[in-house]
């Protein structure tokens, strides 16, 4: 009787825990400033010596729902397909989403690839009513939002 007990208690436990991790989600932080955006993605790609392309999945109120790293390149570059970044959106039921990518070399300059990328994921996530509200290339020197230069 005292195993099952135990095992009860722990049943309830995990529940509870769960109850508090979705109402944090649910209650997420709430970026509304650009340097706040910017803040947050240069801590989440931080001294890596290979670009990373990720996303940050918002509700309706730009609370954060998740941010992942889709796709992990080399030095100089990162293959991104916007299939999976749709996939993503959906799954995460996110209303928004801001592109993030790291520039190991120190410049956030986007080049002509990353104008591109984001014209078409722009594209295809407009389709399944997903906003892209800015993508913002990062470094371990800085940051630049896509946004602010009128891009997005």
């Amino acid at each position: 009787m005292r195993a099952e007990e135990e095992q009860e208690a722990e049943d309830l436990a995990i529940v509870r825990a769960l109850q508090i991790l979705r109402g944090r989600l649910r209650e997420g932080p709430v970026f509304s400033r650009p340097d706040e955006v910017k803040d947050f993605l240069r801590l989440q790609a931080q001294g890596l010596a290979h670009e990373v392309f990720a996303v940050m999945f918002l509700d309706a109120q730009h609370r954060l729902i998740g941010y992942e790293r889709l796709f992990r390149g080399t030095l100089t570059q990162t293959s991104v397909y916007p299939r999976e970044v749709v996939k993503e959106a959906l799954a995460r039921n996110a209303a928004a989403v801001i592109l993030h990518h790291n520039h190991p070399s120190g410049l956030c300059e986007p080049s002509s690839a990353d104008y591109a990328l984001t014209r078409d994921l722009k594209s295809a996530l407009a389709l399944v009513e997903v906003r892209v509200l800015d993508h913002v290339i990062t470094s371990d020197l800085g940051a630049l939002s896509m946004a602010e230069r009128g891009v997005v």
